[in-house]
């Protein structure tokens, strides 16, 4: 594919087809991919010869592995915060876009899923995951926070698993993505061609996933469920942390990993999203997405984001040196003011 053009959306049989077509960067979403595939969705939308969406992901490596954070540091840096928030503006609008489709929207995930990629493809109806599907949401170890819709669908997996994920940033595979709801179908890498050329046949679409679907295996993570559940469902963060200890100091290897893991992430990035998954348990999508356009329009004016971008991105030296260092030093009323109202400057819902 010519990579010139960075998504691909054209129509085949009954189905939109979106390609996400930037493989070298591992598909990351950028302003004119988020409008492109807006105004095909749009289209489709009003076109009865077109009955459901499959979007994919260019190159074997990643369906999408996020926005394009480095290029967002670089124009808050630069003063131009307007260039910033208009992608963040424009991709929440999408995520609402997808959550409210009224096709059926099926991504076809072999391979990366995070931050962006998350945004597209989990509010939709199908999410086949292949061989090598890996998601993850690692926002609190840039400095950032868990956006494209995390602040409504992380409270809605079981148990307290959306928190662990908020929180830790962890890494799912398929298996366990089928059993916490982030995958809807397991199929194998080798079938996905075929399913996708059954929905361009306009094959009823749950038919065409019975022909391929595969039992993902015994998933890792429920052996940790009791565990995440009793520990993260603590009043705060740094309780969460107090939880865990006690279960390493009893043996768990788990909890150890976790805590550890969760000791290098930024506190403030960590506080803001304990704060978001307690308060989108109770909110509608719009409510979250409009939510989460008032922390991502405050972020920048933090030291935390660039030093993540910093040290996981640019110099990789991952060693980042967050203010403040500790969750006992972040001031309760900076996350506050990250929840607050922006005024005339609210997410437009359309």
């Amino acid at each position: 594919m010519d990579e010139s053009v960075e998504v691909l959306c054209e129509t085949q049989g009954e189905a939109g087809i979106i390609t996400l077509n930037r493989p070298r960067a591992l598909n990351a979403l950028n302003l004119t991919m988020v409008r492109e595939m807006r105004r095909a969705l749009d289209a489709w939308a009003r076109d009865p010869a077109v009955t459901r969406i499959v979007v994919q992901g260019a190159g074997e490596k990643a369906f999408c592995a996020g926005g394009d954070i480095r290029q967002l540091t670089e124009d808050l840096r630069a003063g131009k915060r307007d260039e910033a928030l208009a992608f963040w503006r424009e991709e929440y609008q999408l995520n609402i876009a997808i959550k409210r489709y009224p096709k059926p929207y099926i991504s076809l995930i072999d391979g990366i899923c995070m931050g962006g990629g998350v945004g597209v493809s989990l509010h939709g109806t199908v999410r086949a995951a292949g061989d090598r599907y890996l998601f993850a949401m690692p926002e609190v170890g840039i400095g950032f926070f868990p956006d494209v819709g995390a602040t409504y669908a992380l409270p809605r997996l079981p148990g307290q698993t959306g928190m662990y994920l908020a929180l830790t940033g962890e890494r799912v595979r398929r298996a366990d993505a089928v059993m916490l709801g982030l995958a809807t179908h397991a199929v194998p890498s080798g079938n996905i061609e075929g399913l996708r050329q059954a929905l361009i046949a306009g094959d009823p679409v749950e038919v065409a996933l019975s022909r391929v679907v595969t039992d993902p295996d015994q998933a890792p993570l429920e052996a940790e469920r009791d565990l995440i559940d009793s520990c993260f469902s603590a009043d705060s963060v740094t309780d969460i942390l107090a939880r865990l200890d006690q279960a390493a100091e009893k043996g768990s290897d788990f909890a150890a990993r976790t805590v550890a893991g969760m000791r290098a992430k930024s506190p403030t990035s960590m506080n803001l999203a304990f704060e978001q998954v307690r308060r989108g348990a109770t909110m509608d999508f719009e409510e979250a997405m409009r939510t989460e356009f008032r922390i991502v329009s405050r972020i920048g004016d933090g030291h935390d984001f660039y030093e993540g971008v910093r040290a996981v991105l640019i110099d990789k030296d991952n060693q980042a040196r967050w203010q403040p260092a500790s969750l006992e030093t972040v001031d309760r009323a900076v996350i506050e003011h990250h929840f607050a109202s922006l005024g005339e400057r609210e997410l437009e819902i359309a």
